[in-house]
């Protein structure tokens, strides 16, 4: 079993891990920003051809929970627009090719969640999760190019965003958790090794972990995983964890009164390998970073990282978007 380093934390603030190990690319700062927009697509999910969702020219407004479930699990490529706020229960499929939408500033959708497994080409977007009864949003089996973008997460009772069993290509952005526990699994479990890896390329970024406790995301496998320009606001168990040999890029984030910002290995999995570099700490520990990760194939440009916590809170989470 991995243990992990507990260290008294920081007291004031400073830029840690300026120093890149092997295997990554240099990238330059941005300035005050957002540098990357608040609506663009970037990450993972813009490989592999790229992510597209539904066809923007056949959107489908619906505002009933039946309606709902009909519309995304249907075989058409198009755009569903939930009008209405919708209590679901259990977890509920999603097929290829959906764009799922909150309209205005968004809605809610209370005590279920979404699967999305075996399929490809999905977005969800502006969408206020609560009260669900398993995952917020499942992504797994061999699942490709997903953008999960500017919704909130609070009061759950398993995973808020949890990606597993071989899925890939995928970006996680601008989200808010809050009243939450377990927040992003990636990997769910040891001994999946077979089909998990050479996947579970994910890019986390510009999300906002407000006072959740741990899994910002906890990673087996994939390799490299970009977890860059997030605001951790006091979480009480750890921030980031890299486990089972996995590849994890931890830069440019902003770490306020977190005792444990990442570390490697996590319970009875054995410690993955995880660059820190470009980090602001305030009120933190130092971290626990080392070995190699893969090259990150695709350009992004990171914001400064003094600048993550208010460009993060100004624009993360449901009803940012105006849709």
């Amino acid at each position: 079993m991995q243990q992990r380093q507990w260290r008294r934390p920081v007291l004031t603030a400073v830029l840690a891990g300026a120093t890149a190990l092997s295997g990554i690319a240099a990238v330059n700062l941005g300035s005050a920003g957002p540098a990357q927009a608040a609506n663009q697509l970037v990450g993972w999910a813009t490989q592999n051809g790229g992510t597209t969702g539904g066809s923007a020219g056949t959107v489908v407004n619906v505002s009933t929970a039946s309606a709902f479930l009909s519309a995304i699990n249907s075989s058409t490529s198009q755009t569903v627009r939930l009008t209405a706020n919708i209590t679901l229960s259990g977890m509920n499929p999603v097929s290829s090719n959906k764009t799922i939408i909150g309209s205005g500033t968004g809605k809610t959708i209370t005590g279920g969640g979404l699967n999305v497994s075996e399929d490809h080409n999905v977005v969800i977007r502006n969408l206020n999760f609560t009260g669900w009864d398993d995952d917020a949003i499942n992504v797994q089996t061999s699942s490709k190019n997903i953008w999960i973008d500017h919704n909130s997460f609070s009061n759950g009772y398993d995973g808020a965003v949890d990606i597993k069993r071989g899925s890939d290509f995928i970006t996680v952005s601008w989200n808010r958790t809050f009243n939450h526990n377990k927040t992003m699994l990636l990997g769910h479990s040891d001994d999946n090794g077979s089909q998990d890896i050479g996947h579970l390329r994910v890019t986390y970024h510009h999300n906002w972990f407000d006072g959740t406790t741990q899994r910002h995301p906890r990673v087996r496998f994939g390799n490299p995983v970009h977890v860059y320009n997030n605001y951790y606001d006091n979480n009480g168990g750890y921030g980031v964890a890299s486990t089972e040999n996995a590849g994890v890029l931890v830069e440019g984030n902003y770490f306020e009164n977190v005792d444990d910002p990442y570390h490697r290995g996590e319970g009875d999995s054995s410690a993955g390998n995880l660059v820190a570099r470009n980090n602001y700490l305030t009120g933190s520990g130092s971290g626990d970073a080392g070995g190699s990760v893969a090259s990150i194939p695709y350009s992004y440009t990171l914001d400064t990282a003094s600048s993550v916590k208010s460009i993060v809170t100004a624009d993360a989470g449901v009803g940012h978007l105006n849709l």
